[in-house]
């Protein structure tokens, strides 16, 4: 199995870092090995259904974490080619220019990066292209400068959000189309064209695309990475530990369970580590060793420590008049990203979630019993709903961590209190603007189906922040090229390398991120 070659790069994971990854050093005919715990994932009728993919989580890891009460509960992963973003709503936003540098928070203070902005800037409009985002730079009014604009014109709203769309600007707010990678190609009225990848559908949002018209890591990066020779890739290939030279300053071996139930070793100059926040740092835990008593790479005690995944609520408000869109998530609102004329901290942004169905509903009908008329059946409901996803910062705490106990299993600790009284201000805006919205005020209700509905904490799309990068090795975990500070050839390229989370979709500077390390280790190749 390949086990006794060398090669010059290892990419654990292929999701929106690792997949990334490997595109970008593809073309420099490096030797890349890619592993990956899953498989393709499998095409049939249930990847479109909501009752499968959210009722039932057919497709969620079928695994348990534990809280800090000793509780389990299923994490929001899935272990497939193209990780997290087979699942993703390809919602590909930048950070703001603030959120990379320090910001104070009523909760407390969200912490500066080691770069700013403008030091990701040029790989933001790279990611933008290579992931095919249709936008508009320009019309958030909290956005930072691009050197490009999208390479594809904003998905156009559907009438009943064009009238959204149009009631908040009458509110003096500045709606914008959200940016969104999809292969589509529209007609003057919005419409997918005959031979346009992307058909417009409703399955966008948490759905896996069975036309490959969204853009996952594993259609925009992966394939097209696997069609030069010198990029391979094994699947069902689980990796349990890295191992290091007596000196403990070079990693040597990666060692994995493959799916055939044998393990094998494999070798490379530079490994890097892109499981997803916490599955990387579980990665270096579980690789202590001699030299590393503590896990890999984890001299500062911070592995593990940080983790992040935002203050987020799903909410389905009731339209006054029927709702048909289909493709719904195109519309975001930041006016009161960083702060409200009534408040002096950041509240975050609003941003359309995919539209809801008559499964989704009932799958949500214990949750809401009393609080939508009777006479309203779920169908009806449905035909209303209109789904909002409100998305808060939360800061960075040394307890919010993850550990491994001493039969292997993960523990994540997260206080879900941190940071959500500016959350709680943006869900009452919202609220207070419904009448003129043309929803009914009243309902307004939690859609916690999109966020495995359960534990809060299972909610782990967004995770970040288990392996922060800085310029102090007694603070952070990697240095500014997302290099481990205490290792030669060991990098990290998921989220985990956030030192704070802002108030976006993370994908996009993870991306972008990895096309950034991409440029470093083609040079350090070379």
């Amino acid at each position: 199995m390949a086990g006794d070659q060398h090669y010059d790069v290892i990419i654990i994971g292929t999701g929106a870092g690792g997949g990334t990854l490997a595109h970008r050093l593809a073309p420099t005919g490096k030797r890349v090995l890619i592993l990956e715990r899953g498989d393709y994932l499998p095409r049939e009728r249930d990847n479109w259904d909501s009752t499968a993919v959210f009722v039932k989580g057919k497709y969620r890891a079928p695994e348990y974490w534990y809280d800090k009460d000793g509780n389990a509960f299923p994490p929001e992963v899935n272990y497939y080619v193209g990780g997290n973003t087979k699942f993703y709503g390809a919602a590909l936003f930048r950070l703001r220019p603030e959120d990379f540098g320090e910001l104070r928070h009523h909760g407390g203070i969200s912490p500066a990066w080691p770069i700013d902005y403008t030091d990701l800037e040029p790989y933001y409009s790279r990611a933008e292209q290579l992931y095919r985002v249709h936008g508009r730079h320009g019309e958030d009014p909290t956005g930072g400068p691009a050197s490009a604009q999208y390479p594809f014109p904003p998905v156009e709203h559907e009438p009943r959000i064009q009238q959204l769309s149009d009631d908040l600007e009458k509110h003096g707010l500045h709606p914008f189309h959200l940016p969104i990678g999809v292969d589509l190609t529209q007609d003057d009225r919005g419409r997918a064209v005959h031979g346009s990848a992307c058909i417009r559908c409703d399955r966008v949002d948490g759905f896996p695309c069975l036309l490959g018209a969204k853009s996952d890591a594993q259609v925009i990066c992966v394939d097209p990475a696997l069609e030069h020779d010198n990029v391979t890739m094994i699947t069902r290939a689980d990796v349990r530990r890295l191992e290091t030279d007596p000196t403990g300053r070079t990693v040597t071996g990666v060692v994995a369970e493959l799916g055939d139930g044998t393990t094998a070793t494999f070798a490379a100059d530079i490994v890097v580590v892109a499981c997803g926040a916490v599955n990387s740092a579980v990665l270096l835990l579980r690789s202590a060793g001699d030299r590393h008593p503590d896990g890999l790479a984890n001299s500062s005690g911070m592995v593990g420590r940080h983790y992040m995944r935002h203050n987020n609520l799903a909410l389905m408000a009731v339209s006054k008049e029927p709702n048909p869109t289909r493709f719904q998530k195109t519309l975001a609102l930041h006016d009161w990203y960083l702060g409200a004329d009534d408040w002096d901290y950041p509240l975050g942004g609003i941003q359309m979630l995919g539209k809801s169905d008559a499964d989704q509903i009932h799958g949500e009908a214990p949750r809401w019993a009393g609080a939508v008329s009777p006479d309203m059946p779920f169908e009806v409901i449905a035909h209303h709903a209109v789904d909002f996803w409100l998305c808060g910062e939360d800061l960075p705490d040394p307890d919010n961590r993850v550990t491994l106990d001493a039969d292997g299993d993960v523990h994540l600790v997260l206080d879900e209190k941190n940071n959500i009284a500016g959350l709680k201000r943006l869900r009452h805006k919202l609220q207070g603007m419904l009448g003129e919205l043309g929803m009914h005020e009243h309902h307004l209700l939690s859609h916690s189906i999109y966020l495995h509905k359960g534990m809060p904490i299972g909610a782990t799309a967004h995770q970040a922040g288990t392996v922060r990068f800085g310029t102090d090795p007694r603070t952070s975990v990697l240095d500014v090229d997302c290099r481990a500070h205490d290792l030669d050839n060991l990098y990290v390229v998921d989220t985990g390398f956030f030192p704070s989370i802002g108030a976006v979709n993370p994908s996009l500077t993870a991306i972008a991120n990895a096309l950034r390390v991409g440029d470093h280790l083609a040079g350090r190749l070379n």
